[in-house]
């Protein structure tokens, strides 16, 4: 029995996010469903994350458990060659057989792409939010770090999160400003259900005048979603690196 650490990359716009569902395509499905023909042998993949629908990923792990003998640099070209053109596999090697995609993860990184412009990009409709009001980027930057360090997030968690502990820790808020793109980086060791969507749509209230900077740390330890901003769009977020190793 081999364990294999798999890297893949994806546009999520066709897709109802990565885990597998009744009567929809996701992921999860379509990749696995490609694993079990090339090991010939039904398998099952463990993704790093649960992906929501139209989230897109630069940096994907999954492990799968098989008793096929193909070498990854096989296994990377066969599976690329069965796969649609928005879906790529990047890397594979052997890994432990108790690494588990999941419970190994050490830490998340995401990024969230911001259109900040009257006019929309027509090459990154489902790429990137288009935002259209002008902002204030270093008032979002000061109070983007209100987020940073541990905190209870049950403010900044769906209602139909069916989580029970909603602490998390948040290592790195960093945003970047290159044009009329704008790129939020958020880095920590876990992150509930639409978590940074929340996080990005209070920011963007921030910026409009109806949240208060100086109102976010209230909000952080009321733990009630409905203190906090709207959900931002999936389109314009990413899992952009998992972390195994070191943070």
């Amino acid at each position: 029995m081999r364990n294999l650490k798999v890297i893949m990359a994806y546009r999520g716009t066709n897709y109802h996010g990565f885990q597998r569902q009744k009567n929809v395509i996701t992921i999860q499905e379509l990749v696995e469903n490609q694993l079990s023909n090339i090991f010939n042998e039904d398998v099952e993949m463990v993704g790093c994350s649960r992906t929501d629908a139209g989230v897109h990923a630069n940096e994907y792990c999954f492990s799968v458990m098989t008793n096929s003998n193909i070498p990854a640099r096989n296994f990377v070209r066969g599976l690329n060659s069965k796969l649609p053109e928005d879906i790529s596999i990047l890397k594979c090697e052997e890994a432990p057989l108790d690494f588990h995609a999941r419970f190994s993860c050490r830490a998340k990184e995401y990024i969230y792409k911001i259109h900040n412009s009257e006019s929309k990009n027509p090459f990154a409709t489902d790429l990137e939010y288009h935002y259209k009001r002008p902002m204030d980027i270093e008032l979002i930057r000061k109070a983007s770090q209100n987020f940073v360090g541990t905190h209870d997030f049950k403010s900044f968690c769906s209602i139909d999160s069916d989580k029970i502990n909603t602490i998390r820790t948040i290592h790195r808020f960093h945003i970047e400003v290159n044009g009329d793109s704008i790129i939020m980086l958020v880095k920590g060791d876990g992150f509930l259900y639409n978590m940074i969507r929340i996080i990005v749509g209070t920011l963007l209230w921030v910026n409009e005048g109806k949240i208060k900077e100086d109102e976010l740390a209230d909000i952080i330890k009321a733990k009630n979603r409905i203190y906090a901003g709207k959900t931002a769009q999936a389109h314009g977020l990413y899992l952009n690196r998992v972390y195994y190793d070191e943070i």
